[in-house]
């Protein structure tokens, strides 16, 4: 058996920082095995599919809209996917509204900044980067626990349903609710890592602000001829943050216009307060939001907690945390997340080669 091949990397979550990750252990010859607890990838990428009463699909990017780079490394990463049809640049302007004023103000002019999407959805990068040669994906696989054996130098993971999911020499956490306690809070369950096995590392996801966002999804039949822009901003609006034209963007079907909502994180946990982590009435919803159509939950991360490092990672028993959570809360900062986990576990791989050319040699 080979040392690329006896390297065996278990990634958990197949968001865009979990799937750039598996991809670059594998272009690099390292053997990853990706696990995911819903049916398919994309993590804040996410594209949701509805069904209307007629039997219309409607596909919705209910996650990040687009997002924009700056780091070169990160840009030459999505300079590739470009060139292979996964990510093109939307073009169209955006602008702002007031609510005082009742007016669109603000039109942003091209060219400012590149925004990119996913075609033909947010997801379609993840989906791509999962099925890569090297990868592993396994959807639909909740992980239960998370060992370490010691003697062995191990990871061992279980799945929810007790079955074993084999044994790993590196491992890497691209959600972090595989180590967080908030998990708890909702679910009822201990993380599946063991604060206690790597304390240094968990510690610092202990404390981590989030800001939580309702995401209300618009499908309409005609177009929406009043509104000049296909994506702003609200000022002075205490319910609603932004709105995006998700069928607008490239490669998106036109059979009807559909909108995207966010609310504002104040409103949010407004509503959190008074119904729970339990899904909000339609009466309380309807109080800010008069036409809904349909509404998620999500969870932003407020803050960074390793800007410089780019993840939180333990050499001695190989085990990364990556996310936006680690170096800026967007899809820039995971990607960057992501890479930077990979280079860690491909040093420590190297490393390992090293030592056994050299221990061949004596």
């Amino acid at each position: 058996m080979s040392s690329s091949a006896a390297f065996k990397v278990a990634v958990l979550g197949s968001g865009i920082s979990g799937a750039v990750c598996a991809s670059t252990l594998a272009r690099n010859g390292i053997s990853v095995t990706l696990f995911e607890s819903a049916r398919g990838p994309g993590g804040r990428m996410s594209q949701r599919r509805e069904k209307t009463e007629d039997g219309m699909e409607l596909h919705f990017d209910h996650g990040a809209p687009f997002f924009s780079v700056s780091k070169s490394e990160v840009l030459h990463l999505v300079h590739e996917w470009e060139t292979r049809g996964l990510v093109a640049e939307w073009k169209e302007n955006f602008g702002s509204f007031d609510f005082h004023t009742l007016k669109f103000n603000n039109a942003e002019q091209e060219g400012l900044s590149k925004k990119y999407v996913g075609v033909p959805g947010m997801n379609s990068i993840c989906k791509a980067l999962c099925n890569e040669s090297g990868v592993e994906s396994k959807f639909g696989v909740a992980i239960g626990r998370i060992e370490w054996l010691h003697d062995e130098k191990l990871w061992s993971l279980t799945g929810v349903d007790g079955k074993n999911l084999g044994q790993f020499k590196g491992l890497v956490a691209s959600d972090k609710n595989i180590v967080s306690p908030r998990i708890t809070e909702a679910t009822g369950r201990s993380p599946p890592l063991d604060i206690k096995l790597v304390t240094e590392l968990s510690e610092k996801l202990l404390n981590l602000p989030v800001k939580p966002c309702f995401i209300v999804m618009l499908a309409f039949a005609e177009p929406l001829a009043t509104i000049p822009v296909k994506a702003f901003s609200f000022e002075n609006s205490k319910v609603l943050s932004q709105a995006y034209c998700d069928s607008s963007k490239p490669s998106r079907s036109t059979a009807s216009e559909r909108w995207v909502l966010h609310s504002t994180a104040e409103y949010a946990e407004d509503i959190i307060a008074q119904s729970g982590l339990k899904k909000p009435s339609d009466i309380t919803l309807n109080k800010g939001l008069t036409y809904l159509n349909h509404f998620l939950r999500k969870l932003i991360d407020g803050a960074s907690i390793a800007p410089e490092e780019k993840c939180l990672w333990d050499r001695n028993k190989r085990v990364a945390i990556c996310g936006d959570f680690c170096v800026s809360p967007n899809v820039e900062g995971a990607i960057d997340s992501g890479l930077a986990v990979a280079l860690r576990l491909k040093d420590s791989h190297n490393s390992r080669r090293h030592k056994e050319r050299q221990q061949e040699l004596v």
